[in-house]
């Protein structure tokens, strides 16, 4: 009997991505790494120019609120999907943080926008945007909670979304061995330090990082 490869996923994956698996004769056990709760916030006007969204979380807080904004920049194809999904127009769309940065400062340093976004987050936007003068205002209006939880298994491989699920699995885990395969270059960067062992996605979605998984297995 061939060797069966087991892989750990720090999130819950739907129906379809787990077929992935199994058709690949690919084992896996999930567990969600990290949960995130919106919280109240405050806007001085619900009626915003432009407006900055680096995760789905901060979509989904906002859901419901009735804010009407002109012009979304988002991070990501998922996060752009749910803005469409709810009614807004994604002007801009970036791979990452520090690419939507460099299109903010290159084609609108004369506007000012409002970031929504979690109450752990990257640095790279709001630094750039520091240090070029774009005027923001950033509104924080989800937290992110870990979820630890230890494993007595090495597994083949781990998948990682994001740069805090990462350090919520290391809270309780080593990586040994595994291979650590990555959504994105921040989730990578994040894993780095702890092993050299490390995939990343070709483009950042759960999907993407399942078929590195199948390609090298």
């Amino acid at each position: 009997m061939e060797y069966q490869p087991t892989i750990l996923s720090t999130k819950t994956l739907t129906a379809s991505q787990k077929e992935l698996l199994l058709n690949a004769d690919i084992a896996f056990v999930e567990y969600d790494s990290i949960t995130t709760e919106p919280i109240p916030f405050e806007l001085d006007d619900t009626t915003i120019k432009n407006a900055i969204f680096t995760s789905g979380n901060a979509v989904r807080a906002i859901k419901d609120k009735e804010i009407k904004i002109e012009n979304c920049f988002c991070v990501g194809e998922k996060t752009k999907t749910l803005l469409s999904d709810d009614g807004y127009e994604v002007k801009e769309q970036a791979a990452n943080a520090a690419t939507l940065a460099e299109v903010l400062i290159d084609k609108y340093e004369n506007e000012n926008f409002h970031f929504f976004c979690g109450n752990i987050r990257r640095d790279e936007l709001p630094e750039a945007l520091d240090k070029n003068h774009i005027d923001y205002k950033e509104i924080v209006v989800y937290e992110t909670l870990a979820n630890l939880k230890e494993f007595d298994r090495i597994f083949d491989g781990v998948f990682f979304f994001s740069p805090s699920g990462v350090k919520s699995f290391l809270a309780a885990n080593y990586i040994e061995d595994s291979i650590a395969f990555c959504i994105g270059h921040t989730t990578a960067d994040e894993i780095k330090t702890y092993t050299d062992k490390v995939i990343i996605a070709n483009r950042p979605t759960v999907e993407n990082v399942i078929v590195q998984a199948v390609k090298y297995f």
